[in-house]
């Protein structure tokens, strides 16, 4: 296993439980009321990814110009599925670190136009949020999300990574 995927595993881990941790400590979660076991035996959508679809790399450009990236994903299964598309900015493992301020990245919407997407940081990757990027795809369909990465730091190298978490 590469210091990389390693670097990925390990920081991929860490949010997944960051985030159960919040989720489970949160307010939503103290203002609950209680139910009976009888009401609460459904089944549960998994809050970490149970797999990734890893999609083919390409070299972080810094030349200052937008370039764009398309993460696509097809259900062959037949039930609806939880997804969603996931971009990482890999730091070189000998450094030096990509930080947020690095890339600017951006998601095209529905209808055409580019929403800003905050990057977080850790182990040297910089990574895009799953739990806002989560979509139900039904059996048969494909999710195609388009993304546009700008290197605002001359001195920036790193891989781009795009993926998909299954839930």
């Amino acid at each position: 296993m590469s210091k990389s995927t390693r670097r990925l595993k390990i920081a991929f881990v860490s949010v997944a439980v960051a985030l159960a941790g919040l989720a489970a400590a949160g307010p939503a979660a103290a203002a609950a009321p209680a139910r009976p076991a009888a009401a609460t035996a459904q089944p549960q959508q998994s809050a970490v990814p149970v797999d990734f679809v890893d999609l083919p790399t390409t070299a972080l450009v810094a030349d200052g110009e937008r370039h764009e990236v398309t993460v696509t994903y097809r259900n062959d299964s037949s039930a609806d599925r939880t997804v969603a598309p996931q971009l990482l900015v890999e730091s070189p493992d000998a450094g030096p670190f990509l930080t947020p301020s690095d890339v600017v990245v951006e998601q095209r919407t529905a209808h055409g136009c580019w929403r800003p997407v905050e990057t977080a940081s850790q182990t040297g990757t910089l990574f895009t949020d799953l739990t806002t990027a989560q979509h139900t795809l039904h059996a048969g369909r494909t999710l195609t999300q388009v993304y546009r990465i700008t290197v605002v730091n001359a001195d920036a190298v790193g891989t781009v990574q795009p993926r998909v978490a299954l839930y």
